[in-house]
């Protein structure tokens, strides 16, 4: 896929203030600080598209991205740490929370994970939860260039495994570097391939 065109289009903290024009959405969730936005500004080849920050919590809304008139990329809130208080955190939980249950044009959620660590608790409790719900989703590693290839490689199986003690089958998972570009075109291929069988 060539995305020609990247424009924001809204932000919202319930669905009924999505934008009016209804497109097939794709949205982007990760914890706090795992390089979401840079990553969506690499995929749309367009820096500062989504404002990047090295303080967790930055995204406090629910971002529209309009793709080449077609599709939206939605930029959630990281879930997990953010520097604000116990109310902050549960508010951001319900924007989150009420975006993937309601959403009727969520199409997919990408579940970004940082390639250099083992899976927190969280992030399985996450993943497990979109399971129960029936929510479809596709993981995506950051920051693989920061690793060698075999490093890289035994972290994504030994995550893996850890997953597969709650799961019959993992679902599609890509390595991606906003520094280097890796994995760019399988992500946008992937959600072509998924836009054209819709």
């Amino acid at each position: 896929m060539i995305i020609k065109e990247a424009l924001f289009a809204g932000s919202s903290q319930r669905t009924d203030q999505k934008p009016k024009a209804v497109h097939p959405e794709f949205a982007f969730i990760g914890r706090s600080n795992v390089g979401k936005s840079s990553l969506i500004n690499r995929l749309c080849g367009k820096k500062g598209l989504a404002h990047t920050s090295s303080t967790p919590g930055k995204t406090q809304l629910v971002n529209h991205f309009l793709i080449n008139n077609a599709w939206y990329l939605v930029d959630l809130p990281g879930y997990g740490y953010a520097k604000m208080g116990h109310k902050g955190r549960e508010k951001l939980q319900d924007i989150i929370g009420d975006y993937i249950l309601n959403s009727e044009d969520l199409v997919l959620l990408f579940v970004l994970l940082d390639s250099r660590h083992d899976l927190q608790q969280i992030d399985r409790d996450f993943i497990n939860e979109l399971g129960e719900r029936s929510i479809p989703f596709a993981l995506i590693y950051t920051k693989c260039d920061k690793l060698g290839p075999v490093a890289l490689q035994r972290q994504v199986e030994h995550n893996a495994a850890i997953l597969l003690e709650n799961w019959d089958e993992l679902p599609p998972t890509f390595c991606s570097s906003a520094e280097t570009g890796k994995g760019r075109e399988e992500i946008l291929d992937y959600i072509e391939t998924i836009l054209n069988n819709l």
